[in-house]
């Protein structure tokens, strides 16, 4: 399939997609595949988050703010569901589907789907695209891909083996630094996020379960931002919603110590989207779910399967 893959990539004018509010896995990823396989234009569907604002600035990488015309080849990169991609989630045409994510069935028959949820980021998987291709990757190329292995792994706390070997042929097949990595993927926290966080542990609920806690909050943005602040303030897991009209997005994220145990976020939510028509996945410490209805209900029923979870460890 990887062959067929790069015959449509290396043959056609093509539009590559990535989830709204992008990160430097997406985005990353999607400046290395543009640069392998031309002509290509991106075009994030919801904007870039903060990390990947600074990426884009420090690459140089060119974005679309709408499409300027239609496209005979379609790439959709580390997105699980058609809804993360906002209105865009409804286009139509000749589609190659690339992620590293549980793959949803909202994806069935849309298009040609290449998934290895054992890559810990979507770096990894065009990567490989792009070394069986026999592609050059320059200095740029490898450094968006550095960025978002480096991210997606939380600065490798979730990085396995063949994360650590992929960067590390990054590093030295294009003479790129840990340095310059760290460079372009740093950027101080907005005040708004800030606030956000704040007002994610002002609005934080928990319950205990043996000597673990479970945590959950709903805010308006910055959602995997609070996650983190909130197992900063002491939670095992965390759960973070924001409502956006009839629509929610949430984020989890957990302990590494609980992964090992078995916990995997990205099934859980999975099967919370399954029971409530939501597209939930992802990894085992760090989650998704979006889809229509009330976020403080979503979050009861993640708070329950969470401590579920913990009362099946006891």
């Amino acid at each position: 399939m990887l062959d067929d893959i790069i015959a449509k990539l290396s043959s056609a004018e093509k539009l590559i997609l990535v989830h709204g509010n992008a990160d430097p896995d997406a985005l990353g990823s999607a400046y290395a595949l543009a640069k392998a396989f031309p002509p290509a234009d991106i075009l994030p569907a919801e904007g870039l988050d903060r990390t990947s604002k600074n990426v884009a600035a420090r690459l140089g990488i060119e974005l679309l703010a709408r499409p300027q015309r239609s496209y005979p080849l379609i790439v959709i990169l580390d997105t699980s569901s058609p809804e993360q991609l906002g209105d865009y989630g409804q286009m139509q045409g000749d589609m190659i589907i690339i992620d590293h994510h549980c793959p949803t069935n909202k994806w069935a028959e849309r298009g040609t789907y290449l998934c290895d949820d054992s890559k810990r980021s979507c770096a990894e998987v065009v990567l490989d695209l792009i070394e069986r291709a026999g592609r050059p990757i320059s200095r740029e190329m490898a450094l968006g891909l550095c960025a978002g292995i480096l991210t997606d792994t939380g600065h490798f706390h979730f990085a396995n083996p063949a994360s650590l070997r992929a960067f590390a042929r990054l590093m030295e097949g294009a003479d790129v630094s840990m340095e310059e990595v760290l460079a372009i993927t740093d950027s101080p926290t907005d005040i708004s996020e800030r606030v956000a966080q704040m007002k994610g542990g002002q609005r934080m609920r928990f319950e205990r379960m043996g000597d673990h806690i479970v945590a959950i909050s709903q805010g308006s943005a910055f959602e995997s931002s609070v996650c983190k602040a909130l197992l900063s303030l002491g939670a095992d897991i965390a759960f973070v919603a924001s409502q956006r009209n009839e629509g929610f997005r949430l984020s989890a994220r957990a302990r590494q110590e609980l992964v090992r145990k078995g916990l995997h976020l990205g099934q859980l939510l999975g099967g919370v989207g399954e029971e409530t028509d939501s597209d939930g996945g992802g990894h085992g410490g760090a989650a998704g779910l979006v889809g229509i209805g009330d976020a403080e209900a979503i979050l009861n029923i993640c708070m329950q399967k969470a401590l579920e979870f913990l009362r099946e460890l006891r």
